[in-house]
């Protein structure tokens, strides 16, 4: 597919909405070479997790996202989460503002959160000088939400230079606060309704654009499908909330001015409200909590594809079972390498820049830090 090089490049990649056609090279766009790829994550995220520290790793991932989002001002980006970070593309003129933003959040990540997050900015025509390339789909889950899907080997390239120390952006100073108004963690864990809760990590071991591993991708999405909603591990009708929310204190750092203890007080009282509209299903401004609750399963990012396959599945046993004997023999064949990680619940960090309208976002990971934990299993695979 081409698409003109242009600030309206991704505006103008087409939508899809069958994932289980996500390895058609036919989907995918060339990002073009004035472009640049952002990446970060957690430094030791595993000790974090370790530490009980899940929803915090989850909330430092996602501020990236949401600082740059409310720094262009609502204008779409493709971006993807993964759990311990996230990765990203914009246009040149887009660059100093997604900069910026994302050198706060690292801030904000040290400061509030006593965390790490490693952060770097890789041109396009960079990773293209290496054989590789940066190729962007547009997934649509709903009709409310778009989500990007990169292929090429480029983002995975950009990850593993910032970890080996190149291109690597310094965190703003100390104080600085980026903007992540809607940023939030307000909903419960959310148990496996099916029998287990399954991370599942795949990345090819030579090309991605191999015929093996396009087939070995479509297998394994042909399998999850064998599951209630494909796997979705958010229930239909939306995850439970309770007051006081458990992120509370996550999201009374996430909010700017003021002392941390002001902060906590205006936060439990937002959720205060909030959460008893939502109990009484009493629409406000606009804002209707029947309507919002059916969208977030629909908006929610349990699959999707960042140079390689990442899932977040509520699955029987049987199900778990047969992926894993599947990705074991791609494996012994030479086709891939993968991680998996079992747990009993999956949580969500929630983006919702306004909540009268439809386009929020919600990023889904393992209750027991799922996304990391199968990252450890898929580096001792490739060790």
């Amino acid at each position: 597919m081409t698409v003109a090089n242009s600030d309206s490049f991704y505006d103008r990649v087409p939508v899809f909405s069958g994932f289980a056609n996500l390895m058609d090279p036919a989907l995918y766009a060339s990002v073009p070479d004035d472009w640049v790829v952002g990446t970060a994550d957690i430094v030791n995220s595993t000790g974090a997790i370790a530490a009980q520290r899940y929803k915090a790793v989850n909330m430092a991932g996602a501020s990236v996202i949401a600082a740059i989002a409310n720094a262009l001002q609502g204008r779409d980006f493709p971006f993807v989460f993964g759990g311990d970070g996230a990765s990203f593309a914009v246009a040149p003129h887009d660059l100093a503002v997604a900069r910026d933003a994302m050198a706060a959040a690292a801030a904000w990540v040290r400061d509030e959160l006593e965390l790490t997050l490693r952060i770097a900015l890789v041109p396009v025509a960079t990773i293209r000088d290496r054989g590789l390339d940066v190729r962007i789909a547009r997934f649509a889950p709903s009709p409310h939400v778009r989500y990007a899907m990169f292929a090429g080997g480029g983002l995975g390239w950009a990850e593993a230079a910032m970890k080996r120390g190149e291109f690597l952006i310094d965190p703003a100073p100390a104080g600085t606060m980026p903007d992540l108004s809607g940023l939030s963690c307000r909903f419960e864990t959310i148990p496996a309704a099916h029998g287990v809760i399954l991370t599942l990590l795949l990345v090819p071991t030579v090309s991605a654009d191999s015929a093996a591993f396009r087939a070995l991708v479509e297998q394994v999405v042909a399998l999850t499908e064998r599951s209630p909603d494909a796997g979705r591990p958010v229930p239909s009708q939306g995850p439970t909330m309770r007051w006081p929310p458990a992120g509370f204190e996550l999201e009374a750092r996430a909010a700017g001015g003021g002392p941390l203890l002001l902060r906590r007080v205006g936060v439990l009282l937002w959720t205060l409200f909030v959460y008893v509209i939502m109990r009484f299903g009493i629409s406000f401004r606009g804002f209707v909590p029947q309507t919002y609750m059916a969208q977030v399963p629909e908006n929610s990012d349990f699959r999707k594809y960042d140079d390689g396959l990442r899932m977040i599945l509520d699955c029987p046993p049987d199900v778990a079972d047969a992926l894993e004997q599947r990705l074991a023999e791609a494996a012994a064949a030479g086709i891939a390498r993968y991680g998996v990680f079992r747990q009993d619940a999956a949580m969500m960090t929630c983006f919702t820049p306004s909540a009268a309208r439809s386009d929020h976002v919600h990023f889904v990971d393992g209750a027991g830090g799922g996304y990391a934990a199968a990252a450890v299993a898929l580096k001792a695979m490739r060790a």
